[in-house]
C-alpha cells in the first residue's frame, strides 16, 4: 500500500514563500521510503511548481487521498478535514486567542496535531525551528531601521546603504554587503554623533544567536552588562567598532526577595522583577530574542519609558524578533510586514505613530522574518524534519496513546491523538 504525505499550499499572507520540505529532500523520501508526495500548486512559494515535479512530487490541488498534511503556518479552518494527520506551526499552546477556532475544529474533527515547536529531545531543547533565520533578518532589518532613524535627523552612517532583508537575493548577498559596510565602518568610523554604539541582544538562544551572526560581520567589541555605563561615559569614544552586549536571565531580572537562581526563575518567574531599565538608556538598539509568557516580567514597559522622558535615553530602536504583542516588550502593540515593518512609541504622550520617525522609540515588530530568507530557511528547516518524516507517515494513528509508536521528539510534539488533548496539553482544554 502507497504512503502518502501532502505539503499545502502556504496563503497566509504574500511573503509567506517557505516550504517545510524542499523538493531534493521530496525526492529522496520517495526514493529511500517510497513515500509519494503530492504537493499543491503555488505560484508564490519559492520553490515552483516544476521544481517539485522535476523531483517526483505530484503536483495537485487535491490531497483528499493524503492522510498526512505538512504546512509551516496554520492551515485555514475551513480547509480541515475529518481525522486527517496536520503538522505545522499552529500557535496554541499559549492559548492564542486568534487561533481557538481553530484548535475547537481539529477537537471537534478528531484530527491529530503534530506541532513544529513542541519538537525537544529529552533536555526539551527544540529540534526544528526558523529561529537562526528570523535573527538573521531581523538583525539586518533593526539595522536598517536604525539608520533610516539617524537619516531622519541628519546623520549619516556607512549603514545608510543597508537594504531591507528582502530586497537581498539571498542570505549570502546580504552578509557580503554587511561586510562591505563594516570594513568601511573600521576605515572610516562612525559619525562622533552615535559614537559609541550599543547594541544589547536580550537573550542568547537560537534567535539571538541568528542575530549575532549578522552583527558579528561588522567590526564588533562584546561587553558584559556591567561595562555598558563605562563604555557610554569613556572621554574617546570608539568610532571604529559596535559594542555587543547579551544580556542573559540573571542580568535581566532580580529576585523580589533572596537570591537569583535560574531554576526558580523559570519555575516561579513571578517572584523576580526586571531591571533592564537601569540598562536601556545607555544602549542605542534593542534586540529582543527570548520566549516570554504572561508569567515572566516584561523587560520593557510602557510606564519606564515614560519615566525616563526628561532624563538622558539613547534607545531608539527596538527589534522585537520574538514579536510577543504586549510581551517582554510592552510597547509592541501590533505584528508588521516588511513592507510596513516599523512603528514609533512617543513616550511623552504615550501614543504611536506609523513606520518611523525622529524622536521616539521606533519599534521592528515583523512576525514572520525567516519569510525574508525564504530559501535558505526552507532548506535549514527541511533537512532536520525530512528525518522525522517517515515515522510520522507511517505511524498507525489509529492506535492508543501509550501504543504509538513515534520518536520521543514527535510523540511529544503530539497535542492532539484522534481529536483528544495528550497528556502533556490537557492543560489547553481550558483555552476552547
Amino acid at each position: 500500500m502507497k504512503k502518502y504525505l501532502g505539503i499545502r499550499r502556504e496563503d497566509k499572507n504574500k511573503w509567506e514563500r517557505r516550504v517545510p520540505l524542499i523538493p531534493e529532500d521530496v525526492k529522496e523520501l520517495k526514493d529511500r521510503f517510497g513515500i509519494e508526495a503530492v504537493v499543491q500548486p503555488s505560484a508564490l512559494r519559492i520553490y515552483t511548481d516544476d521544481e517539485f515535479e522535476k523531483n517526483k512530487a505530484i503536483v495537485q490541488e487535491d490531497l483528499s487521498q493524503v492522510d498526512t498534511v505538512f504546512a509551516v503556518k496554520e492551515i485555514p479552518v475551513d480547509l480541515l478535514a475529518q481525522g486527517k494527520t496536520y503538522i505545522f506551526f499552529s500557535h496554541t499552546i499559549k492559548g492564542q486567542p486568534y487561533n481557538m477556532g481553530l484548535l475547537q475544529k481539529l477537537v471537534d474533527l478528531k484530527c491529530n496535531l503534530i506541532d513544529y515547536e513542541r519538537i525537544v529531545n529529552e533536555k526539551n531543547q527544540r529540534l526544528i525551528f526558523f529561529g537562526a533565520h528570523a535573527g538573521y533578518a531581523g538583525m539586518v532589518e533593526t539595522l536598517f531601521a536604525f539608520a533610516q532613524k539617524l537619516s531622519l535627523k541628519g546623520i549619516h552612517s556607512p549603514l545608510d546603504e543597508l537594504k531591507q532583508a528582502y530586497a537581498y537575493a539571498s542570505l549570502d548577498e546580504a552578509k557580503a554587503h554587511v561586510k562591505s559596510i563594516g570594513e568601511t565602518i573600521a576605515s572610516q568610523g562612525l559619525p562622533e554623533q552615535i559614537a559609541p554604539l550599543v547594541v544589547g541582544f536580550a537573550g542568547y538562544g537560537n534567535v539571538s544567536q541568528g542575530a549575532q551572526q549578522i552583527l558579528d560581520i561588522l567590526p564588533v567589541k562584546e561587553i558584559s552588562p556591567d561595562q555598558i555605563t563605562q563604555i557610554r561615559e569613556a572621554a574617546c569614544p570608539d568610532r571604529h567598532h559596535i559594542y555587543k552586549v547579551v544580556f542573559k536571565e540573571a542580568d535581566m531580572v532580580t529576585p523580589i526577595n533572596g537570591e537569583f537562581s535560574l531554576q526558580e526563575y523559570y519555575d516561579h518567574p513571578e517572584k523576580y522583577r526586571s531591571v533592564m531599565d537601569g540598562f536601556l538608556p545607555h544602549m542605542d538598539i534593542l534586540v529582543n530574542c527570548i520566549y516570554w509568557t504572561e508569567d515572566y516580567p516584561r523587560i520593557v514597559t510602557a510606564k519606564g519609558l515614560q519615566e525616563s522622558v526628561d532624563k538622558p535615553y539613547k534607545l531608539s530602536v527596538i527589534g522585537d524578533i520574538s514579536c510577543d504583542i504586549e510581551g517582554s516588550i510592552e510597547i509592541t502593540k501590533d505584528a508588521t510586514m516588511p513592507d510596513n515593518a516599523c512603528f514609533t512609541y512617543l513616550p511623552g504622550s504615550d501614543a504611536f505613530e506609523a513606520g518611523i520617525t525622529t524622536d521616539g522609540i521606533t519599534v521592528m515588530a515583523i512576525d514572520n522574518l525567516p519569510c525574508e530568507f525564504s530559501k535558505e530557511s526552507s532548506i535549514f528547516f527541511s533537512q532536520v524534519l525530512k528525518g522525522f518524516a517517515p515515522d510520522i507517515v507511517n505511524a498507525d494513528f489509529d492506535t492508543s496513546f501509550d501504543a504509538l509508536e513515534l520518536p520521543y521528539a514527535i510523540k511529544k510534539a503530539l497535542i492532539l491523538h484522534k481529536g483528544q488533548f495528550t497528556p502533556d496539553y490537557e492543560y489547553m482544554k481550558e483555552f476552547i
